[in-house]
């Protein structure tokens, strides 16, 4: 499998923080959404964030990438503050977030789909990526003549996955990938997740499928009403009642993540 990040760190040697989310708030007009959220991603570790629908956790990605603004809060990616960046500077910094629903252009090839998502890349290494995008996907690399309204639900999330890892990011953020998904294919997409880790890739998955985003993650957290209620290492032994607890007991259920 081709390699699309950056070195893996050693063993043994403390954990890089990647991405720092120090109390952030926002949302809509006057309507607020977060309320002083806290994560942290490390270096080539999946982290899921979890939770009942309107807890916030599109909201936090799109706080994160730069799509919406912060009213509170700061954001560290790299070891740099990228507050107040916009959805382009955090692509370029290595820091790409795949949109739940996001559509492909149906009147184009997937071709030409890949190409429009390097479009900034210079044209040899361009075509380089693609190819190494495409390899995860084998059931869309063998057809990119094909154009993308004549894919299936399933073939379109891979070609919008694969259109991320074009920019060969440090971070991807999945948000709900596996949205009207056949059970075969969401297991199709998910397993890429377990690819991307072991070249080094760092995920932050948004999913609704608890079970299945445990067993791919290192760690999760549980969002509702705006804030995190949970913390844990996703081994936690009876992760899902805590989670449960967590969602609609409204008290800090925080657990020690594993060291």
């Amino acid at each position: 499998m081709p390699t699309l990040a950056p070195e893996i760190p050693i063993p043994g040697t403390s954990p890089q923080v990647l991405l720092d989310v120090q109390s952030v708030e926002a949302g809509y007009g006057k309507i607020g959404v977060l309320h002083g959220v806290s994560i942290t991603v490390y270096a080539g570790e999946v982290v899921s964030l979890l939770g009942p629908n309107g807890a916030g956790k599109t909201t936090l990605l799109r706080a994160i990438s730069g799509l919406l603004p912060l009213t509170g809060g700061r954001l560290r990616f790299d070891a740099r503050d990228i507050t107040g960046s916009g959805p382009r500077e955090t692509a370029r910094a290595g820091l790409v977030h795949v949109i739940e629903g996001h559509r492909v252009f149906t009147q184009q090839t997937i071709a030409d789909n890949m190409l429009l998502a390097g479009y900034d890349v210079p044209r040899r290494e361009r075509a380089l990526r693609i190819e190494q995008a495409l390899a995860y996907f084998p059931e869309i690399a063998s057809r990119l003549q094909v154009l993308g309204g004549a894919l299936s639900g399933g073939q379109q999330q891979m070609l919008v996955v694969a259109q991320g890892l074009v920019r060969r990011p440090r971070l991807l953020m999945l948000d709900e990938p596996s949205a009207g998904l056949a059970p075969v294919l969401v297991d199709r997409v998910l397993d890429v997740i377990g690819e991307l880790k072991q070249q080094g890739t760092a995920i932050l998955l948004v999913e609704q499928l608890v079970e299945k985003a445990i067993s791919r993650s290192d760690r999760v957290y549980a969002i509702t009403r705006g804030r995190i209620v949970l913390e844990a290492a996703a081994a936690t032994p009876d992760l899902p009642r805590r989670l449960e607890h967590a969602y609609f007991g409204h008290t800090d259920a925080a657990i020690p993540p594993a060291v």
